[in-house]
């Protein structure tokens, strides 16, 4: 039977349910401590982006209900839109860790089994752009403005060009169902209603509920990253810190500015395991 959050049935629900009931306030937040960027979005500018790059990806690149989507994204809030869009339109994501492909040679597939779209950030195209397995590549800049890569390798298609010209809404087709693959991390293959039932078990798990603020510096390559860095504050109605080249000696002032009240992943009383901890 699948499970429920709130009557969710897939992540995409749960998005949808965020929404409708908190729309405007803060969902996610990200830091680029190497570069100075924050970057704030509420639930709605979310959705929109999620959206848009839903529909990018079924319209602009053909991709259809359980075709996989390889992504070779570093923790951003790019990343968890895509994530979500991937589900939105019954996908399979499968995140892989940027430096594991950094400095590579050759064609061979990075996803564990193709053919699939591969997403990955500027800073590796160059160790993708020959992946035979990859039907599409597409390239992130990450730049805090959501400008185009400095660099487009030929074959590519630069997302920050493409993405914007697509509509903010998004319809998913009725073979988008809640048993439906949607995740594969470390050899485990998830479905929409697992990811749903395992994001109830955290929140139950680390009692969170729309008051609280969660600091990540955590990948999106694990389950538990998925959880902590994006499905459990979407379930819960908590908000999420997400960062990327984290600076220790922003800690302390960081959770004083962003009134944190869970961390996973920075240094802690649970810092050898990751495993979020809840500030006193």
């Amino acid at each position: 039977m699948s499970a429920h959050v709130d009557g969710a049935a897939t992540p995409a629900e749960l998005l949808r349910r965020r929404v409708a009931g908190d729309p405007s306030n803060p969902f996610v937040t990200f830091y680029d401590d190497a570069t100075g960027e924050r970057v704030e979005l509420s639930a709605r500018t979310f959705d929109n982006w999620v959206a848009k790059t839903a529909n990018f990806l079924v319209d602009g690149l053909g991709a259809e209900p359980g075709s996989r989507v390889v992504l070779v994204l570093p923790p951003h809030w790019q990343t968890a839109v895509w994530l979500l869009a991937c589900w939105s339109a019954g996908l399979v994501a499968e995140p892989v860790d940027p430096e594991a492909v950094s400095g590579r040679d050759g064609a061979e597939p990075i996803g564990s089994s193709g053919p699939y779209i591969l997403a990955a950030a500027q800073e590796v195209l160059d160790d993708v752009v020959a992946d035979e397995a990859a039907e599409e590549i597409v390239g992130l800049s990450l730049h805090a403005l959501g400008g185009p890569l400095a660099d487009c390798p030929p074959g590519v298609t630069d997302y920050a060009d493409e993405v914007r010209t697509y509509g903010d809404r998004f319809a998913p087709g009725p073979e988008v169902t809640p048993d439906a693959p949607a995740l594969s991390v470390t050899k485990d293959t998830l479905s929409g209603a697992d990811l749903v039932d395992a994001a109830r078990r955290a929140v139950e798990k680390h009692e969170l509920d729309a008051r609280d603020r969660l600091l990540v510096d955590v990948p999106f390559t694990t389950l538990d990253g998925v959880l902590m860095g994006l499905l459990a504050p979407l379930a819960s109605g908590a908000s999420v810190i997400i960062q990327r080249n984290f600076d220790k000696a922003a800690l302390d002032r960081r959770l004083t500015v962003e009134h944190v009240t869970v961390v996973a992943g920075p240094p802690g009383p649970n810092h050898a395991s990751g495993s979020p901890y809840r500030l006193a």
